[in-house]
């Protein structure tokens, strides 16, 4: 199946070995890009003159660190731009799960002297749970919140365990399952209302792009970010550390991020999430109502041909991010689905790219409420703007066909 990309179509993946089925994604139908997403043709654009021009070592006094310098200093001034705060309230990464990792453990450290008490929920993210449950290893006390059947957790739920002692809260903004947006302004609200000196922090990595990520609005501390979720480069982040706020840093080294990150900066990384941020923002609306049309003539679309299936996280679609659609089909294997839809032409997943490989079902089905043979039969079809509704009944009637015929061959 040949796809239309259009504005896209300027991409280019070089010269296509037609034997070879992993070469070509531009005649296939995309449908994981809550996974990583395509580089937008002008974000490669603008990171261009910095690796052609601006590979000096930005913290040198001569001219080629100094272009290299100029170009990171506009970066960073362009992701503050976004997100109204100042650039020196931008630490930039190698993506989200270093920024979740130096959120989190940056900020529990730094402030383990007044309280060793840690919040967070069940649905995170790995890179989120796993650096929190290490800090408990550590001797850290740590508190998960469940979520309801749709992924949710009440703000007065989380101020409910907030302590004296509480140092560090993580929730999610965006959930890369099952889409749920969490009401992470209130949440902080509430918990600053119990304990205003206790550090909230939250992984916009989905988020970006979808909804209003403002820190100011959210009313978040810490804040991370990363640029593959948004059309831009692999290997860039940012952590968003707002002024004040205490953070021992993970790397040592030299001085660079005001010494909060050592190591040489990446300029082209850095000029490459600056744009993809800034166009994502820019054509935030614009993103967001093409992929809801087509999540949801895609819903329509599985329902009315697929029985028995079920709708995984929140119902209410303004709750949900706009290009996220998370279904089980039970009685069949998601990865069976998932290998005969490559064959076919599509690319899809069961959940999170990080857990990729694992036998278990995804924590953040069973936690809410999925029996795990059931969480075993889900696809997560995630949208983008390359996407289209010829793409949407394709993908549609290619799942019915595979699952009779997966139901009608299982013994059960």
């Amino acid at each position: 199946m040949r796809s239309s990309m259009g504005s896209w179509d300027n991409a280019r993946f070089g010269t296509v070995n037609q034997t070879n089925r992993y070469a070509n994604p531009m005649e296939r139908a995309y449908f994981d890009h809550a996974a990583t997403t395509p580089l937008e043709p002008r974000v490669l654009e603008a990171m261009v003159p910095a690796l052609q021009y601006g590979w000096g070592n930005p913290s040198g006094i001569y001219r080629e660190a100094q272009y290299a310098a100029g170009l990171l200093d506009q970066a960073r001034d362009d992701i503050a731009g976004v997100l109204e705060c100042s650039a020196s309230e931008v630490v930039l990464t190698s993506g989200g799960t270093e920024s979740d990792n130096l959120a989190i453990r940056g900020a529990a450290l730094a402030r383990q002297a007044a309280g060793r008490h840690l919040i967070t929920q069940a649905t995170e993210h790995h890179a989120v749970l796993h650096v929190m449950e290490q800090l408990e290893h550590e001797g850290f006390e740590l508190t998960v919140l469940g979520a309801d059947g749709e992924g949710f957790v009440e703000p007065d739920d989380v101020a409910s365990v907030v302590r004296d002692d509480t140092t560090v809260v993580s929730i999610m903004l965006a959930n890369n399952e099952i889409g749920a947006l969490q009401p992470v302004g209130e949440i902080a609200r509430a918990v600053k209302a119990r304990n205003r000196r206790t550090i909230v922090h939250t992984d916009a990595v989905q988020a970006a792009g979808a909804v209003d990520i403002r820190p100011d609005v959210l009313g978040v501390d810490l804040m991370s970010l990363t640029a593959h979720k948004i059309y831009g480069p692999k290997g860039a982040g940012a952590l968003y550390v707002r002024r004040r706020t205490p953070l021992q840093p993970l790397q040592l080294g030299g001085g660079q991020e005001e010494e909060r990150r050592a190591g040489t900066e990446s300029v082209a990384q850095a000029v490459g999430l600056a744009k993809a941020l800034q166009l994502a923002e820019q054509e935030r609306l614009q993103r967001t109502g093409h992929t809801s049309d087509l999540r949801n003539r895609l819903w329509r679309e599985l329902n009315e041909r697929v029985h028995p299936i079920r709708l995984n996280g929140p119902s209410d679609w303004s709750r949900r991010l706009a290009n996220n659609l998370n279904v089980s089909f039970p009685g069949v294997e998601g990865e069976s689905i998932l290998l005969q839809l490559d064959l076919e032409g599509f690319a899809a997943s069961s959940g999170s790219a990080c857990s990729t490989g694992s036998t278990e079902p995804s924590h953040v089905l069973t936690a809410i409420g999925l029996d795990p043979d059931t969480a075993h039969s889900t696809l997560r079809l995630s949208l983008g703007q390359s996407n289209t509704e010829e793409q949407i009944d394709g993908i549609a009637r290619t799942i019915e066909e595979i699952t009779a015929r997966l139901r009608a061959l299982s013994p059960v």
